[in-house]
């Protein structure tokens, strides 16, 4: 039985050892090989993020004025600077308001639109192309449209139309601080609201109707059903469409310059329109550099606390 059986055990060892080789890929399908795809990337974020990111934190610390080769080291002068600017800090307080407020009104805007777009009503396509057509023009373009209709004086479309149906005089939309921050931020919202829904469309139609009809057979009524089922299954897309709107509403800048140019005064002024206005209009481009740093850091550490409070809430939901 030995000698009968190790020619078996020897053939069975040798073509265990040739399907190894076979299975292991070599050349340019190796894992080295698929790695070397990485390379462009790796290249692309240094050349494009890490070494402007290196400069701008090294001229922070100099008065550079992007116009003469003299520059000097002058330590933290230029965020001393900043943090006495009542126009920078009125831009970091506008900013910190338009993303907050974008991002909760358009949350709680979008989900609601996206569950009645996923019923099944007459002209269902339309309404949701309808709905998301304010997302294709560019906010600069928004901002442009909707400074005609709010014009602040009475020939403006909006001020025209409420002074022929209802008698009212002129409203000072652009022009009062607090009416020029709502403005914005609903003009910001209208223009993301649909987007945003679409979104959380495409998160709906992933959801099983089974689920639905279980809990229907069980009594549950349609808040029920929504508050059990449809919002916990939403919560990945809750994550990333906050992430979204918190990051863009953080970075924003097209859309209040266009619209109120930043007035009135500071009212609207954003981080963005301060630090093109400090490093190219004025010819600062240490302290422009300064103020981009601090709110780079800023950026980051908003955007990690939101994802890992969003992850947190994810996990526990579901």
């Amino acid at each position: 039985m030995a000698v009968a059986t190790a020619p078996a055990t020897t053939t069975t060892t040798v073509a265990r050892q040739g399907r190894k080789e076979r299975s292991r890929p070599s050349g340019w399908g190796g894992p080295r090989a698929s790695q070397l795809f990485l390379v462009p990337i790796a290249v692309v974020f240094v050349v494009l993020f890490l070494i402007p990111l290196g400069q701008t934190v090294y001229w922070s610390f100099t008065d550079f004025t992007g116009y003469s080769a003299d520059v000097s080291f002058v330590g933290l002068e230029n965020y001393r600077i900043i943090l006495r600017d009542p126009s920078m800090l009125a831009g970091l307080g506008f900013t910190l308001l338009f993303a907050v407020g974008t991002t909760v009104l358009v949350t709680a805007i979008a989900i609601p639109l996206a569950v009645l777009l996923n019923k099944r009503f007459f002209g269902r396509n339309f309404v949701r192309s309808a709905l998301f057509f304010p997302a294709i023009p560019s906010m600069a373009v928004l901002g442009l449209v909707w400074s005609y209709i709010l014009s602040p004086i009475a020939s403006g479309a909006l001020n025209t139309v409420l002074g022929n149906l209802f008698g009212l005089g002129p409203v000072p939309w652009l022009s009062d601080d607090s009416l020029a921050r709502l403005s914005v931020i609903l003009v910001g919202v209208w223009g993301a609201a649909g987007w945003h829904a679409v979104l959380y469309l495409a998160y709906l139609q992933s959801i099983p109707a089974e689920l639905y009809e279980v809990a229907t057979i069980d009594g549950a009524n349609a808040v029920a059903q929504f508050r059990h089922i449809t919002l916990p299954l939403l919560t990945p897309g809750i994550v990333v469409s906050q992430f979204l709107l918190m990051t863009g509403g953080l970075k924003v800048f097209d859309l209040p310059y266009t619209l109120t140019n930043g007035g009135p005064g500071f009212a609207t002024y954003t981080i963005t329109q301060s630090i093109i206005t400090s490093g190219v209009g004025q010819g600062r481009y240490g302290l422009a550099s300064a103020l981009a740093a601090m709110f780079t850091v800023a950026v980051a550490v908003l955007s990690i606390g939101q994802l890992v409070l969003s992850r947190r809430v994810e996990r526990n939901v579901l």
